[in-house]
């Protein structure tokens, strides 16, 4: 049976073949049609029963893509169900005693379509003609009752209209102007400047605005319009009208304008200076805000009216005076006596306004006065930041506000005082602090608030003091505050080391004092172990050891060879020198595998890191440099190892040496690229570059060890992938990297794609050999991200005791610099004796920003952990981590504390971390619980 069965499958098996070998049959065409966009769209709207129904069709259509072919039918299916919909509207609203055609007129309805037409109009800039009749339009419908549709009416003449053409007749008549047959889109705007409705009065003054934005010049014959809303009914009106004045002022500084009854003028910035003033006394907050926050960016102001704002009493002299002669002319003009026969004929004969007559406005006088001490917080904080700004254009302004500003320091509000320590921080270069003035900033010291008092010796960092006497208080109360608030003790040391380097002739009277020393008699020595005595005294006041210090780095310097060049002195731009000599040395290598190109390289590592030693702002590019090298020097190595002459299995010893220095290059480029910020596409681009190097190193190893064989195919696969999204990536850098090993593997890419593994590896061989070395081109400013972990110190001998199981907290102080993104990058690791790791996320409220570039992490971190017999130490560091799918540091937000033993390495999460500051050692104590 079974061979009958064999015999017949083996038959019918010849038949097929025979009928297939015999007869062509014609291949069939297959045309893949995808469905039509505007008919599943036609189906679903005509399935719905409701307009809940159609709605939930249309947002779920709104979500998916449409094609280009499809769009005509799209909006077809749109607007047939869109009259349908208006219809049935129509119809279910219709009144039959009255006339059909009041509903087609809806208003409502007419303003949803002009905001349809906006959208239109601003999706279609380069069609004139259809932006003409959008204006024209916008125009005819201008003089409907409805204010939405007025509303609507002038956003699209402020969006779309132009000031360089004048309007046609038919569309101005269409507006209501017919004396005036010729007009522009600002004549026909302003117009609504007195609408009976606030809301059309503010719509016409945005309008005004968004042409302004569009880089359209606004005239100037529109000022008094913009100046008689300030004192319109309504805040929206004079909040938009505040913005409009503040932009003539920008526009015309230096116009004169006449000041109302008075035959004096003025330039049009001051005038409408004195006028934003007066608006600081507005009845709404918000308008107040808006005003305060525009008067700090008037810096063309002259500077009597700028003075004015911080007293309240009107100054004499802006009032105009005539001369002796004038008043002596005027005198025996009207007679000297009165003749008595007619009631007050000796009366003056002009009539004074004296809120004309003044050259500025008696509102402005004080505004600054008014905003400090007005009862919303957010106008006092506005005309704080508007003090700052006009404070770091004018020093003697700087020096008239510093009182206010220190007045502040006592607000009710945290955020107040916050920003006032901050903005006299940003004008101290300006300013001398006297001693009533200093004790008041001191007495802020006391302040519950961590930031506040760091934020305060921040300031005290770069502020001048006028005598020792303020010095020597200056050192009491923060010698105070460090013993009330201990964890102060880096920030109040750091404050006293500025403090005494930037008053050097202050401290020198008083180093005696501070040292306790007399001139005849032996005192006692200070007390060596109290760090309040050699830190902020001895080490940080006696011009002596500073000196002494000074000279020693000096000897230093001179014994790196650094010293000719002029880098060890000080000179910044000597050391810029040094630093593109030393590239431009390195660049004329064209091959690194001729002799003397290694010790060129060694050589200018070595220069290039003690480069980023001696001058703190280079060392960002410094190092990135040497990094770089590094690279290069250790790939160069690699390539020259005796391994790549002898035979397979001869070598799988010596594979290791190799296979370390490749691992070590991939370690390195992600360095390059995540830990520097100020990067530039071409210097990730190179940074990539020599990762596929690194990689292609890696791949001739794996193919030359004895589990090689098996999962070559797969790592072939994987790196094949990444030239192509190298190429992907930077199509437009391509043209820096000729000769380049990259270059190279996109010349042969076909082939690498159609050969076998092992083909492909001896390829990638050679091709490293033949590879160029690619010249580095350094952007103007790279940092390097780093942090410091100031708690917990390290130092204590003892150990932090808890009972096994439990958790204790362990408070984390650290101080970050340069690091982008730090909410989402940086994380704290905890390393236990027994080799267990715990990764934590800090959560985004323990980051704070005290300046630029720095970023303050407090936090707490939760060990735990089983029963010990003596006490351990742990290391704690902080992480950077990193993902590879993205040219920029990963936004994932895992868990706020995951333990794991490392982090994951897919690519669409975390993929690795880099080491950002130096570990930390604490002693810890799980004790055993108690039964």
């Amino acid at each position: 049976m079974a061979a009958h069965l064999k015999k017949r499958v083996y038959e019918e098996f010849s038949k097929v073949s025979q009928q297939v070998t015999l007869e062509e049959v014609p291949a069939k065409k297959l045309r893949l049609t995808k469905p039509s966009k505007s008919a599943a769209l036609h189906i679903d709207l005509c399935k719905a029963t409701s307009p809940t129904d159609a709605l939930q069709y249309l947002l779920h259509f709104a979500r998916k893509p449409v094609e280009a072919e499809s769009v005509e039918g799209v909006v077809r299916i749109l607007l047939e169900h869109y009259y349908k919909v208006f219809w049935v509207n129509c119809v279910w609203k219709l009144d039959f005693s009255k006339n059909f055609a009041c509903v087609l007129e809806s208003h409502q309805v007419l303003a949803q379509l002009l905001d349809t037409l906006l959208i239109i109009g601003t999706q279609l800039p380069d069609k004139i003609a259809v932006i003409q009749r959008l204006i024209d339009v916008a125009c005819k419908h201008l003089s409907s009752t409805y204010f939405r549709v007025r509303n609507k009416c002038l956003q699209l003449l402020g969006c779309l209209g132009t000031v360089d053409k004048p309007l046609s007749k038919e569309t101005d008549a269409g507006a209501g102007a017919q004396t005036s047959p010729v007009r522009d889109v600002q004549s026909v705007i302003s117009d609504y400047f007195q609408d009976q409705d606030p809301r059309v009065r503010t719509a016409a003054i945005k309008a005004m605005l968004q042409l302004h934005e569009r880089g359209m010049k606004i005239q100037q014959t529109i000022y008094n319009q913009a100046c008689k809303l300030l004192s319109d009914d309504y805040e929206q009106v004079r909040s938009a009208a505040v913005q409009m004045v503040w932009v003539l002022s920008q526009l015309y500084p230096e116009s004169i304008v006449p000041i109302p009854s008075s035959n004096e003028e003025i330039r049009l910035v001051d005038d409408s200076f004195g006028k934003i003033c007066h608006m600081v006394s507005d009845g709404s907050w918000v308008v107040r805000v808006q005003a305060a926050k525009l008067l700090g960016s008037m810096y063309q102001v002259s500077p009597h009216f700028l003075e004015q704002t911080l007293d309240k009493k009107l100054m004499s002299d802006l009032r105009r005076k005539r001369t002796a002669h004038e008043r002596a002319k005027e005198l025996y003009a009207s007679g000297e006596f009165s003749s008595g026969r007619r009631w007050a004929d000796d009366a003056p004969k002009e009539k004074v306004d004296t809120s004309g007559v003044n050259l500025i406005d008696s509102g402005a006088c004080g505004a600054f006065v008014h905003g400090l001490e007005d009862e919303m917080y957010e106008v006092r904080i506005a005309a704080v930041e508007a003090l700052c700004s006009l404070a770091q254009s004018s020093p003697s302004f700087a020096e008239k506000c510093l009182d206010f500003l220190v007045d502040m320091f006592n607000d009710e509000i945290e955020e107040v005082r916050l920003q006032s320590i901050h903005v006299l921080r940003q004008i101290s270069t300006h300013i001398t602090l006297r001693e009533d003035q200093l004790d008041t900033v001191l007495a802020v010291l006391e302040d519950s608030s961590r930031d506040i008092r760091e934020a305060l010796h921040e300031l005290l960092c770069y502020t001048n003091v006028s005598t020792k006497e303020c010095i020597q208080l200056a050192l009491v109360e923060l010698l105070k505050n460090l013993t009330k608030y201990p964890t102060d003790r880096n920030s109040v040391w750091k404050c006293l080391k500025f403090l005494g380097a930037r008053h050097p002739t202050l401290v020198l009277p008083i180093v005696p004092e501070l040292l306790s020393t007399h001139p005849y008699f032996d005192t006692p020595e200070p007390d060596m172990d109290d760090p309040a005595c050699i830190l902020c005294i001895l080490a940080k006041y006696c011009p002596v050891l500073t000196n002494h210090t000074s000279l020693e780095s000096r000897k230093q310097t001179a014994s790196s060879g650094l010293e000719a060049s002029g880098v060890g002195s000080g000179s910044l731009e000597s050391a810029q020198n040094f630093l593109q000599d030393s590239l431009i040395r390195v660049s004329a290598l064209q091959n690194l595998e001729t002799p003397g190109a290694q010790d060129l390289l060694e050589f200018t590592i070595r220069d290039l890191q003690r480069l980023g030693e001696l001058q703190t702002e280079l060392a960002g590019s410094a190092d990135f440099c040497a990094t770089y090298l590094h690279c290069q020097l250790l790939l160069t190595k690699a390539l020259q190892e005796k391994i790549w002459t002898m035979a397979v299995p001869l070598c799988l010893k010596q594979n290791a040496k190799v296979s370390t220095a490749a691992r070590q290059i991939l370690d390195e480029t992600y360095k390059l690229e995540f830990l520097y910020s100020g990067l530039e596409t071409q210097q990730i681009a190179t940074i990539h570059n020599v990762r596929l190097q690194a990689k292609a190193l890696q791949l001739i190893l794996t193919a030359r060890s004895k589990r090689g064989v098996d999962c070559v195919l797969g790592v072939c696969e994987k790196f094949l992938q990444d030239v192509e999204s190298f190429q992907r990536l930077f199509m437009t850098e391509l043209p820096h990297f000729q000769d380049s090993f990259v270059e190279k593997l996109l010349e042969l890419m076909p082939r690498l794609t159609a050969c076998k593994p092992l083909d492909l590896v001896k390829i990638l061989q050679t091709t490293l050999r033949q590879s160029r070395f690619i010249h580095l081109k350094l952007p103007e400013q790279i940092h390097r991200a780093s942090a410091t972990i100031i708690e917990p110190t390290g130092e204590s001998d003892n150990p932090l005791k808890f009972t096994s199981g439990l958790v204790v907290a362990l408070d984390i102080d650290a101080t970050l610099e340069h690091v982008q993104d730090p909410q989402t990058t940086v994380k704290v690791q905890v390393l236990y004796p027994d080799g267990q790791s715990h990764i934590i996320h800090p959560k985004p409220g323990d980051f704070r920003t005290p300046g630029p570039g720095r970023v303050r992490l407090i936090t707490q971190v939760y060990l735990s952990h089983s029963a010990w017999t003596e006490a351990c130490q742990i290391e704690v560091r902080l992480l950077l981590a990193y993902s590879s799918s993205s040219s920029k540091p990963s936004a994932s937000k895992p868990a706020w504390n995951e333990s794991m033993d490392g982090l994951p390495t897919s690519e669409s999460c975390i993929e690795g971390t880099i080491h950002l500051s130096k570990p930390v050692k604490v002693f810890i104590m799980p004790k055993p619980a108690h039964r």
